[in-house]
């Protein structure tokens, strides 16, 4: 059946079925339309056909690794992921962070809290604006629609990556920290703040909005602190 267009659709990609039918049913008091697969690419078919508003993916299947599925997502999609692994291993869950992931937890969990997880990710996907559009130099954002021009050119961002343009334009002109940037866009900031992701997310964002990436008029890096974004939104 297909998801109505008012129910936020949630895909679990993940080959313990006793896992996906509790979680499933936990989702589904809570509201969510469920689709499951137990296989990486089903669940990259269904991933294709559903176009959920989140995805629950498991890092190991048996066909592909949850990494490969992840990153062949990536290049097409920009909804939220939540990686599920037995794995606790510091490297695996920068890994899975790096290949896109938006949050990882480990297995066993409860799921108070992976249901309290996924509200904040919605929460901060659908952060709202007050200006619908905004112009800071060629760079132009649509808010309400996500869609982002430069110089007339169509550029397409990750939501974290938007997510974290409209962090930079409401706070602009000032240095941010590592931490506060963190915070604002994950839910386990502690966990990020031992990893390289939030550089590669904004060395990915910078090469998608900066004329010249690498050495970066927009977003700038402040040695000891954070970030700063240049310029006051219009």
């Amino acid at each position: 059946m297909t998801p109505s267009s008012s129910t936020k659709t949630i895909l679990i990609i993940d080959d313990d079925q006793d896992i996906v039918q509790t979680i499933k049913a936990n989702l589904t008091l809570d509201g969510y339309e469920i689709v499951s697969s137990h296989t990486g690419l089903e669940g990259i078919e269904l991933a294709k056909e559903y176009r959920p508003d989140l995805i629950l993916l498991d890092l190991n299947l048996p066909d592909l690794d949850g990494i490969s599925i992840c990153e062949i997502l990536r290049k097409e999609f920009d909804f939220p992921i939540i990686m599920l692994t037995a794995r606790d291993a510091l490297s695996d869950k920068v890994l899975g962070l790096k290949s896109g992931a938006d949050d990882y937890m480990v297995k066993p969990f409860e799921y108070l809290e992976l249901s309290a997880r996924i509200t904040a990710l919605f929460n901060r996907f659908d952060r709202s604006m007050i200006q619908e559009k905004q112009q800071i130099q060629d760079l132009e954002i649509n808010h309400k629609t996500r869609h982002i021009t430069i110089k007339d050119r169509t550029v397409k961002l990750t939501k974290t990556e938007f997510m974290l343009l409209e962090l930079f334009v409401s706070h602009p002109n000032q240095s941010l920290t590592r931490t506060f940037i963190e915070k604002q866009i994950w839910w386990d900031a502690q966990l990020y703040s031992q990893s390289r992701a939030l550089d590669v997310h904004i060395q990915r964002l910078r090469k998608k909005i900066e004329e010249q990436p690498e050495t970066p008029a927009l977003i700038t890096t402040v040695a000891g602190v954070g970030y700063r974004f240049n310029g006051h939104p219009g």
